[in-house]
């Protein structure tokens, strides 16, 4: 019983234009006291602040070169990835795959391999090539 009348309250001042019993009873406290108002009508744009975090690579090669060893490549490894590429765009970064075809989630056509060559990403199968550490 007790949510019903509250529903009943929300309702009701809904149909005043309100979204809560609280804000209608406000405006009502206003509106007696012959204070001119607006309701809703100030929008104030902000920004979320950015999380900090540190993106640990797994091997550098004398020449610069990053290398990421991956098995398992899950949805959230990628999504960091992509923001660490783009955040860090004169990084070279590279990864090894274990399984370069396995699919990015079940049921998906596309294989690891295809998401980094989708989003420009060098990779390799299994080992690192030569031509990685000899440029």
């Amino acid at each position: 019983m007790g949510w019903r009348s509250k529903s009943k309250v929300r309702r009701n001042a809904q149909k005043k234009g309100y979204r809560s019993g609280f804000e209608l009873k406000v405006s009502e406290q206003l509106n007696e006291a012959k204070i001119a108002f607006g309701y809703e009508d100030t929008v104030i744009p902000y920004t979320k602040p950015a999380t900090k975090h540190k993106y640990t690579i797994d091997f550098r090669l004398p020449n610069g070169i990053l290398i990421e060893a991956k098995g398992r490549w899950t949805l959230e490894d990628r999504k960091k990835h992509l923001l660490v590429r783009e955040q860090n765009p004169e990084l070279d970064i590279r990864i090894i795959f274990q399984s370069p075809n396995n699919k990015i989630r079940k049921g998906s056509k596309t294989t690891y391999a295809d998401f980094c060559d989708k989003h420009g990403i060098q990779w390799a199968s299994k080992e690192v090539p030569e031509s990685w550490y000899k440029t």
